[in-house]
């Protein structure tokens, strides 16, 4: 009798494993990025930092000089591991909910146009821009590298910004909070040892707020993470423009002109697709409008 509930448990297992990557291609992306987090890991335990960035991550110049292929990449590319785990929360809930609207095909081909184009908007905004103070902190340098899932993230959010605008949703705030603090400091403090403190207090806190994802919504994790209820076309504003004009005054380790450019086309295909199926859309704003 054990060794058959031993079975039957295993196959349960099983079965929900497969389940799990049977229900969504969003769910196999996720897995892809972190397959990919792991080579990456070893690249730069083999190759070093610089060498493994120079093949994965997307950098203007690199670009312009031939390595197109990180344009892909990139895209799947973390070096960091909240960095990784932040944006595939963020793809697991936002990207499974479009994919129930525009089914796994449509979702999978937007999500790799996505990406490919906030890439692009990076690049050409980086590479024209990017040499001067103001554009540098804006658009970034032309030598700094870009990765993440981010871009095609924020297209994805644009798209549910359009089809269910007044959908309630909670943005976590606190790592944004977080992330400007320690670009700022250093501004107002010389200490390296405490910046170096502050900025591994920082990413604990970081970590914290991610995994608060999965406490309750009333738990000390959920409010210590800082969440804004807000109408979903309110979300890629909140978590846009204010980096953006703090970009004006300091330079923050995010790509905004690649949040910019996926948030863009997201908002374009969304309102394409509202054009194209005027009575479905319709029906989805209704459904899920409070």
């Amino acid at each position: 009798m054990a060794r058959l509930n031993q079975r039957y448990f295993n196959k349960r297992g099983r079965n929900s494993f497969i389940d799990f990557f049977q229900r969504s291609i969003i769910n196999w992306i996720i897995l892809f990025n972190f397959i990919a987090y792991f080579i990456i890991f070893l690249m730069i335990q083999f190759f070093g930092l610089e060498k493994t960035l120079s093949l994965v991550a997307l950098q203007a110049n690199g670009f312009f000089q031939g390595r197109v292929w990180t344009l892909f990449t990139s895209m799947f590319a973390h070096v960091e591991l909240w960095h990784l785990l932040a944006n595939m929360f963020s793809l697991y809930f936002i990207g499974n909910f479009v994919e129930k609207l525009i089914g796994r095909k449509r979702l999978l081909v937007f999500y790799l146009i996505s990406g490919i184009f906030a890439g692009l908007f990076y690049v050409f905004l980086s590479y024209y821009f990017g040499s001067f103070n103001l554009g540098s902190r804006l658009f970034g340098n032309p030598e700094t590298y870009a990765v993440g899932a981010s871009g095609a993230v924020f297209a994805l959010l644009g798209l549910l910004a359009v089809l269910i605008p007044r959908y309630p949703v909670y943005l976590i705030i606190g790592p944004i909070i977080a992330l400007i603090m320690d670009s700022v400091l250093p501004i107002f403090v010389s200490s390296q040892s405490f910046l170096s403190f502050f900025s591994t207090a920082v990413t604990i806190y970081i970590f914290i707020c991610i995994f608060s994802l999965i406490s309750g919504p009333g738990s000390f994790l959920r409010k210590l993470s800082i969440p804004i209820r807000m109408k979903l076309w309110v979300a890629p504003i909140i978590a846009i423009i204010p980096l953006i004009l703090i970009g004006l005054v300091v330079s923050l380790p995010i790509g905004n002109s690649a949040h910019l450019g996926g948030l863009i086309l997201g908002l374009a295909y969304a309102f394409y697709l509202k054009n194209k199926y005027k009575k479905k859309t319709s029906l989805i704003v209704d459904y899920f409008s409070e």
